[in-house]
């Protein structure tokens, strides 16, 4: 019997990455998709394959619907199969400007990589994943979104990555009705402040707003966190559940007077 296979967007770094190596300790065949990285691609890849997993690095961009078709078809044509799509790739308000001053060239690029991209390939996936399932190739499939705190806090200055965030969790709720009579769970992972390239150039104030105890448990959210939420998920530890949204975030959308 093949292996699972899944496809991890924006999977060469950060959360991505850390994804694919859990997901190749499960036993998954990865897709590690990547935009510009082909060398950090390259090493996940042989990481995975160090720990025993399979995995193939795969350029494209999600924005973009030939790259799109073209991540689907490598997935099954590598394996056989697709069992899981996490949608992971994104990118942040293009040179942080107050919302005043908001241009329409970031707006186009933020939507296109954090919403129209995942939203687009999720219904690759699903339709994909729907024909599987009737010719029994696969038992089910699990589309996982992960999006960010930045989807019900904003930032002043990061408004179109606020918006595509908070649509996800809308995305995620649509896709998890339609798709639940196939036995295909939909589910949002939010992350909170995790250490990675996207946070490096903020790292002064997370560590201060840390201490000061911003979230309850005080320490930088990890890749790996968000991993082993998705490791919960793809091994049915939810059964009577979809549609809904993960928070691991160190306790920060807990609301204290």
């Amino acid at each position: 019997m093949r292996k699972r296979a899944a496809i991890v967007t924006g999977g060469s770094r950060g959360i991505g990455r850390g994804i694919c190596l859990e997901l190749g300790r499960l036993g998954y065949a990865v897709v590690v998709n990547y935009a510009t990285r082909p060398d950090a691609a390259k090493e996940v890849v042989a990481a995975v394959a160090g720990d025993g997993g399979t995995a193939v690095a795969v350029q494209g961009n999600v924005g973009v619907a030939e790259d799109r078709r073209g991540l689907v078809a490598r997935a099954l044509d590598e394996f056989g199969r697709l069992d899981l799509l996490v949608n992971n790739a994104g990118i942040t308000s293009q040179g942080r400007k107050d919302v005043l001053e908001a241009t329409e060239e970031s707006w186009d690029v933020v939507f296109d990589t954090n919403l129209k991209g995942p939203f687009f390939l999720a219904q690759l996936a699903a339709n994909e994943m729907v024909r599987l399932i009737g010719e029994k190739t696969i038992p089910d499939g699990k589309i996982i979104n992960i999006s960010s705190i930045s989807g019900h806090t904003l930032s002043l200055n990061r408004a179109d990555y606020c918006m595509t965030k908070a649509a996800m969790g809308m995305m995620t709720r649509l896709f998890a009705a339609r798709l639940a009579e196939y036995g295909i769970g939909v589910f949002e992972i939010c992350p909170g402040v995790i250490a990675s390239d996207m946070t490096a150039p903020v790292k002064e104030k997370y560590d201060r707003l840390i201490a000061e105890g911003l979230w309850p448990i005080r320490r930088w959210g990890q890749p790996e966190d968000i991993a082993k939420a998705v490791a919960a998920v793809v091994e049915g530890y939810f059964p009577f559940s979809t549609g809904g949204r993960i928070d691991v975030d160190g306790g920060f959308h807990i609301r204290t007077l």
